[in-house]
């Protein structure tokens, strides 16, 4: 079987014109950022012209905060649980008849993080023009603000920056522990300051006003509430549950759970010891027929790293399950999984599931040894033609070029990797580039 596989030579890539679209600076993710800018830029032109916002007797402080918290309403809905598996659950409702370039463009569902990134940068800069508006009123008097909304509005820009910095790929990468932490903490005490900023402005701007009658009569007060409550909601299903570890090896730790909760394939869930420093998201491998289910943990860093060495008896988990990459696969006829190492487990329930004709080419080292041969004789079970690739045998592959045999050999429609960061797209890119729907992780949790 591995002759047809590494004997298949790549087609040329596209014309540049047509495979531009492809590079990484311009997928979907960093679209939805253009396009959400530009929405934002159309207002701040309106606002400049028609809108009057910026007359040097009068800033309308009202339109600028209104701009504030519809942006941040939409990133932070656009990270909520509940909201990511509906717009999974609408992207994947078109049928396997539609042109395919549709429910190509459809699968890119998973790029959805381009809302919250889009929407958070445009409204940290509109909440720039708002800080410096607030401090103009202050100094030249044209509209009483409080030492308390003074001060809450420097403590917020001074925390976003916070964030934002934090947030850049580079620093985000190689200090993942501070990011999750800043953002977490830096986030909900924004969250905080903006409920006492808003209440501090209303009462600066009508004194003799109930607050609660503010609260009824403002929109924005209405959308920090469901903010509120949707950054809440994860957290009020905050448990702590048994698990039982397996460890083939010393590079992977097989977990298994069973509380009550058995989740859709293609779901993850986050699991952590230490519930507010920081969570690590896994896919579920639900078992067909059982209940509960099992995620696979490879060794790649201190955390997973003591998780296989110590095998805890309880971890914490929070949320619901949440839809992933690979649930695209329903929107195509025939798909290839690749998958590397421990990416394997992402792809195991949908294997098992079988809910359309799939292959599976998975490189990694010595299969048995490293994952036991209960793993693998499942995944040979559900798919008897897979090609496993075993590194230590064989060294390792053009992963580009494995992918594309198996998608012309399996007459597949799209092509789905599971896989690290760096090779993921590379495979994605490799076949995207040359005219195949291809999908995987992005990175941008």
């Amino acid at each position: 079987m591995m002759a047809p596989y590494t004997q298949t030579e790549l087609p040329a890539k596209q014309g540049l014109l047509q495979r531009m679209w492809k590079y990484p600076a311009l997928e979907h993710y960093m679209r939805l950022v253009i396009v959400i800018s530009l929405i934002n830029l159309g207002w701040l032109a309106y606002g400049v012209t028609e809108g009057n916002w910026f007359d040097k007797n009068h800033l309308d402080l009202t339109s600028l905060s209104n701009m504030v918290i519809g942006n941040f309403f939409v990133a932070v809905l656009a990270r909520q649980q509940y909201t990511i598996n509906f717009l999974f659950w609408l992207a994947t409702r078109a049928p396997v008849t539609w042109p395919l370039s549709i429910r190509w463009h459809l699968g890119k569902v998973y790029h959805h993080g381009g809302l919250h990134s889009g929407c958070a940068i445009n409204g940290s800069l509109w909440f720039a023009l708002f800080t410096g508006a607030i401090i103009y009123q202050k100094m030249h008097g044209l509209s009483p603000v409080s030492d308390l909304s003074l001060w809450s509005t420097i403590g917020i820009i001074g925390l976003l920056v916070v964030m934002i910095a934090m947030a850049m790929p580079n620093i985000r990468k190689k200090y993942h522990n501070a990011f999750e932490a800043s953002h977490r903490f830096a986030g909900w005490s924004v969250l905080i300051l903006f409920w006492v900023q808003s209440l501090s402005t209303a009462k600066d701007q009508s004194p003799t006003q109930p607050l609660w009658e503010f609260a009824l009569q403002t929109p924005s007060v209405w959308l920090l509430s469901i903010m509120t409550f949707s950054i809440l909601l994860p957290w009020l299903r905050l448990r702590r549950v048994p698990v039982e570890i397996t460890t083939p090896s010393n590079h992977v730790a097989l977990l298994k759970f069973n509380y009550g909760v058995t989740p859709f394939a293609g779901s993850s869930m986050a699991i952590s010891r230490s519930p507010l420093m920081e969570w690590h998201h896994f896919a579920n491998v639900p078992s067909p027929d059982e209940p509960g289910y099992r995620l696979t943990v490879s060794r790649a860093g201190d955390w997973t790293g003591k998780l296989i060495d110590d095998k805890p008896s309880h971890v914490w988990v929070k949320g619901i399950p949440t839809a992933g990459v690979a649930n695209i696969e329903v929107l195509f006829k025939r798909v290839v999984y690749v998958a590397t190492g421990s990416g394997i487990g992402p792809c195991l329930p949908h294997l098992l599931a079988q809910k359309l004709p799939m292959q599976l080419v998975w490189s990694t080292r010595n299969p048995r040894k490293t994952y036991g041969d209960a793993l693998v004789d499942e995944i040979l079970a559900a798919q008897p033609d897979a090609l496993i690739w075993d590194t230590d045998e064989l060294g390792k592959p053009d992963m580009v070029q494995l992918a594309y045999a198996a998608y012309q050999a399996f007459d597949a429609e799209a092509v789905i990797c599971i896989s690290n960061q760096k090779l993921t797209r590379q495979v994605v890119y490799g076949m995207e580039s040359r005219g195949i729907p291809a999908y995987g992780a992005i990175w941008d949790s």
